[in-house]
């Protein structure tokens, strides 16, 4: 225990940004070694653990320097797995990029089910955690339905035009079509996202102003900087895949 709590502590301490950059390089880092060791189904695996992981991420408010509003964690989760679907597109194939949405979508429903029947169990007197466990996995019906649908919407999008643009480049310039397709499915993730849990299924919806300039694109300017920063990560996932073959 000690020693995480040293370690949140020291981060803590951090500038935001600081830990944000960290915690990207971190997650993306973690693609290429979940890749080197699993092959394709590494993809999956991860993709799997962070959709759960940033449907819960995005419970938590911080403070960015652009932004006067304070931002939902869960950016750097949702766009990676978006780095994922390109690496299965751009070096495996369109069906294994489909079946990496379908992964990540049964893992949050899978694990929803399951925590769902953890805070149907009767607690104990001398249980503590109960309301900790109910405040993060009861998620708010529009928050998990929205979300359900910007992912797989956005997602299936993201295969659909990487293809495209892959075919019209004739697979050069693959750093161009990387960044147009996830710019443009995140900005597709976002909006629909937004739009759901702010508008149509909220019993007082926000105004449509508001949801465009602090939902959408609050954190859109976020997941544009990640579609930059990730291309390096596509290139290098070329050199594990072809060690992978070789070895």
């Amino acid at each position: 225990m000690g020693i995480f709590f040293n370690f949140t502590s020291f981060l803590s301490n951090l500038n935001t940004e600081i830990v944000w950059l960290i915690y990207f390089f971190v997650c993306f880092t973690s693609i290429l070694i979940f890749l080197k060791i699993f092959g394709y189904v590494g993809l999956y695996i991860y993709t799997a653990i962070a959709v759960v992981v940033a449907n819960i991420q995005v419970l938590k408010l911080v403070d960015f320097f652009y932004s006067p509003e304070p931002v939902a964690l869960g950016t750097i989760l949702f766009a990676s797995t978006f780095l994922c679907t390109d690496i299965l597109s751009e070096y495996f194939d369109k069906k294994k990029a489909k079946k990496n949405i379908l992964i990540g979508f049964v893992s949050f429903l899978f694990v929803t089910i399951l925590m769902l029947f953890t805070i149907g169990f009767k607690p104990a007197e001398e249980d503590f955690i109960q309301e900790s466990i109910v405040n993060i996995f009861t998620p708010m019906p529009r928050f998990f339905i929205a979300s359900m649908i910007a992912f797989i919407v956005s997602q299936y999008f993201d295969v659909w035009f990487y293809n495209i643009l892959k075919k019209y480049t004739k697979n050069k310039n693959l750093w161009l079509r990387n960044n147009l397709s996830t710019v443009t499915s995140s900005l597709i993730d976002n909006s629909v996202f937004s739009l759901l849990a702010w508008i149509v299924l909220n019993p007082n919806p926000e105004t449509f102003y508001n949801v465009i300039m602090i939902y959408i694109f609050g954190t859109y300017l976020l997941r544009i900087f990640i579609a930059f920063l990730d291309t390096p990560f596509l290139y290098l996932a070329k050199l594990l895949i072809l060690k992978n073959s070789n070895g």
